[in-house]
């Protein structure tokens, strides 16, 4: 019996290695299972972590150095996608921070040129115009008369565009009638004859609102984008006119009257200037347009159009100073100013102005 009893509590050796065997495979399972996590786990904080905060350092790096056109690229991750559109705002506002530092230096030095011109040429200018009236009255040339007469108004156009940009003149806002503004404009302009030689179609819709602005500022506005007009399409086709509408921000282009839907406006790059005035979408109110059958401008050249001293006319015939000063105007007034294709073949340029509540 005794024998017996001994021999069932008697293992092999490879009963007795059995045990021993799973706990080394369980501790080499365990040590997989934390390998693979280790490495799954590095994967992730790399491509969640590690190489967003690389790009968004990357990004602020460039910054430092004075690359202000580098952006922050999406991260995959709502928590630094939230940091790098942070990170691109505050690009853009030192973007248009120093835009305006260099715009305010232009500014201070074509007051000072301005001033200079003003003081130099305006007397001579005076004298001229008097020397010309002296020779009329002797029997001179009319036609030779009237060239020189052209000449010094194209001289006192040019300083007098130089002083109002430089040292803008304030004007009261008041609710004002936006086409009454433009009729005023038409009639101003056709009792020069400065339309007589152009196709002109006039679209002002009935029952306007009134908009807050400057009436003689915003004359001014229109006067300059109506003579760009006739200059782009000399004996061609311009229309203008004004309709209501409602802004939606980030589209691509404007409606006018008679096409679908609502007002949309393509909105400018960041850090463009002057500061372009936020306007939310779905914001009320009118749209001015002054479009032509010329050639049009490129779009690269869409942005720079408004720039100070930029011009798509020939030497001689623009200073670059009025679409500048025009795009002034319209953004201390709080409203847009943009151009796009016109239906009439050329370039439409076009001023959205709120609804005044």
């Amino acid at each position: 019996m005794s024998d017996g009893a001994s021999g069932d509590r008697t293992r092999t050796p490879a009963q007795a290695f059995q045990p021993r065997l799973a706990a080394v495979g369980l501790a080499a399972l365990v040590l997989a299972d934390i390998g693979v996590l280790f490495l799954f786990s590095r994967h992730l904080v790399t491509k969640l972590v590690l190489k967003p905060m690389e790009q968004l350092a990357a990004a602020a790096d460039a910054v430092v150095d004075g690359n202000l056109e580098a952006r922050a690229g999406n991260a995959g991750t709502l928590e630094f996608d939230f940091l790098a559109e942070r990170l691109n705002e505050m690009t853009d506002y030192l973007l248009g921070a120093q835009n305006e530092v260099i715009r305010s230096e232009k500014l201070a030095s074509v007051g000072r040129l301005a001033a200079g011109i003003a003081h130099e040429v305006g007397n001579p200018v005076t004298a001229i115009n008097t020397y010309v009236e002296l020779m009329r009255m002797r029997g001179v040339n009319s036609e030779v008369l009237g060239d020189i007469e052209r000449e010094t108004e194209r001289i006192d156009r040019i300083i007098k565009g130089l002083l109002a940009y430089a040292r803008p003149k304030r004007e009261e806002a008041a609710f004002v009638d936006l086409a009454a503004i433009l009729e005023n404009v038409m009639e101003l302009l056709g009792a020069q004859g400065t339309l007589r030689k152009v196709d002109l179609h006039l679209r002002l819709s009935d029952g306007l609102p009134p908009v807050l602005g400057q009436s003689h500022t915003l004359e001014h506005v229109f006067v300059n984008l109506i003579l760009n007009a006739v200059d782009a399409a000399p004996g061609g086709t311009i229309t203008v006119g004004v309709a209501q509408h409602t802004y939606l921000a980030d589209s691509s282009r404007v409606l006018r009257e008679g096409d679908r839907e609502s007002l949309v406006v393509q909105r400018r790059a960041p850090g463009a200037r002057p500061k372009r005035p936020e306007i939310p979408a779905g914001t009320p109110g009118l749209v001015a347009w002054v479009s032509d059958s010329g050639p049009g401008v490129p779009p690269e050249d869409r942005e720079r159009i408004f720039d100070p001293f930029f011009t798509t006319k020939e030497p001689g015939k623009g200073t670059g100073l009025g679409l500048a000063i025009v795009q002034r105007t319209v953004y201390e007034m709080g409203g847009l100013v943009w151009v796009d294709d016109a239906r009439e073949g050329g370039a439409s340029f076009k001023v959205f102005l709120p609804e005044a509540l």
